[in-house]
């Protein structure tokens, strides 16, 4: 829900919003308060992050983005604002984490362990509320771009604001309320979240990671995209640090390794159509020849191929003496666990390499060889 969130408000402004994660911390605290103030459930209270998300998240738009870009002010000033929200959402929650520490006696404010939550089959509730909120957020927007008027007001306005303004669409309502559903998606994860996680002050600002991967990995312009790749990065963001943490054996460590190389040859001979860029001019095996250049891809593609066919190696033939090799099957133990963000952030750094334009950009049917000619 928040890569969803960030893809849209991108979509509509082509501006990061680094601020974004500060509304989710707003979400997190609508819930807090809701249960801790005011003995509501967690899910009104995430309910209340929804409604608190999309008023904090449409002011931030109206207020501060909107009169910048009418004044001409570049990316990088966009940019830098939404940084200066940040701050400034920061200093509001440490606030009023201090009114509720202070004033109302609430000791466990700053932070604090998940909030409690109903049982279903033995799992807690939000077991079952976030998969199902997700599937009918997905399905609403659907409904709402390809079944309303207004939606397909907002696709206009997202692809040719220009043209949609000589259509007589009113680009900036369908901006604000672009912002508002994103801040309330938003809101409203951020209240799920402290069902399951513990939560605080800078809970938006440390998964703030994990959100940008989300939009990345789904392409920055396809809001089903970010769907697709909140799961990919939660998922693999668990499972890979279990696994780091506990060991993947002997046989999924071999498996890793020849899917290295063969992702590592299809990468080096450019099998996948995937882009090239350029990342040095010489290469280092002919330092006098001028001509020759080496290509980002090709360089990516050979270290995986080395790393999947060292890693195969060690494995074959028993020789697991290196400690890298040697902690992929038996673990690296508790201590990986504060590196889990390094997971998403890593994803997100081979999808820009590899594939810029996010993983809905991709021709699965000319990388198959099953396009028609």
């Amino acid at each position: 829900m928040m890569g969803m969130g960030l893809t849209l408000t991108y979509m509509t402004t082509k501006v990061p919003n680094f601020a974004f994660g500060d509304i989710v911390t707003l979400g997190v605290y609508s819930s807090y308060t809701a249960v801790k103030v005011f003995n509501l459930n967690a899910y009104v209270g995430s309910a209340l992050g929804f409604v608190v998300g999309a008023l904090v998240s449409a002011v931030m738009y109206l207020v501060v983005l909107r009169p910048l870009q009418r004044r001409g002010s570049s990316l990088v000033s966009l940019m830098i604002a939404t940084f200066g929200v940040d701050i400034g959402f920061v200093g509001i929650v440490e606030i009023y984490t201090n009114y509720l520490q202070y004033g109302l006696g609430h000791i466990d404010a700053p932070q604090f362990y998940a909030l409690p939550d109903f049982t279903l089959f033995g799992y807690a509730g939000v077991t079952f509320a976030a998969p199902l909120s997700v599937v009918a957020i997905v399905l609403t927007i659907y409904l709402l771009f390809t079944r309303t008027k207004f939606g397909v007001a907002m696709r206009a306005a997202v692809e040719n604001p220009p043209l949609a303004r000589v259509l007589g669409i009113n680009v900036d309502m369908v901006t604000t309320v672009s912002w508002m559903l994103a801040g309330g998606f938003a809101g409203y994860a951020g209240g799920l979240l402290t069902l399951q996680l513990p939560a605080g002050t800078a809970t938006g600002s440390n998964i703030i990671v994990e959100i940008f991967s989300s939009s990345v990995l789904g392409g920055l312009t396809s809001i089903f995209g970010a769907a697709v790749g909140g799961l990919i990065i939660g998922g693999s963001e668990i499972l890979v640090t279990l696994g780091l943490g506990l060991g993947f054996g002997v046989i999924l460590t071999a498996i890793l390794a020849i899917l290295t190389v063969i992702i590592g040859v299809l990468i080096f001979f450019h099998k996948a159509k995937l882009p090239v860029f350029k990342i040095g001019d010489i290469a280092p095996w002919d330092v006098l020849n001028r001509d020759v250049v080496v290509s980002g891809q090709g360089a990516l593609g050979l270290f995986l191929i080395i790393i999947g066919a060292y890693m195969f190696f060690e494995m074959a033939t028993g020789y697991t003496t290196d400690l890298f090799v040697r902690g992929l099957v038996s673990g690296f133990g508790p201590n990986v666990t504060p590196f889990q963000q390094a997971i998403p952030l890593l994803i997100m750094v081979i999808t820009l390499m590899v594939i810029p334009q996010g993983l809905f950009s991709v021709n699965y049917r000319r990388l198959i060889g099953r396009e028609k000619r």
